[in-house]
């Protein structure tokens, strides 16, 4: 199994460099890739801050890159909630701290954001909660 790095999503996703996403797209007919949570968690910061992807693209282009039967990732299950809260407005970042909270556990997580709260509010078994 090959582990993938943002870099190499992040060509295959923007096509900003033609002789990269090539190498990508080979890279892509591997029989096995494993996509970590932390390299989904840049991506979508530099999708979003670097190319001014919006939210509903990034869920778009996630949602396929991860329904590639050679792609896996780490936690299959938590990584479709965390796509979800995405999609239904939550952070991608916070989401992926309120699913990581929950498989750990936890039951609250401690925050100063109160927008996250508010977002958090009915999303899982994990409470968030303003210190």
């Amino acid at each position: 199994m090959i582990a993938v790095d943002t870099n190499v999503l992040v060509r295959l996703l923007t096509r900003d460099d033609e002789t990269q996403f090539k190498k990508a797209v080979k890279l892509f007919r591997e029989p096995r890739l494993f996509v970590s949570e932390s390299v989904l968690l840049e991506t979508e910061w530099v999708l979003r801050y670097a190319y001014t992807f919006s939210p509903d693209t990034i869920v778009q282009a996630f949602r396929k890159l991860l329904g590639l039967p050679q792609v896996s990732v780490g936690n299959a299950q938590k990584m479709r909630r965390i796509i979800d809260w995405h999609e239904q407005g939550l952070d991608f970042a916070d989401a992926m701290h309120l699913a990581s909270c929950e498989s750990e556990g936890c039951s609250e997580l401690a925050t100063f954001d109160k927008k996250f709260m508010k977002q958090a509010k009915g999303r899982g078994e994990c409470v968030v909660r303003v210190v």
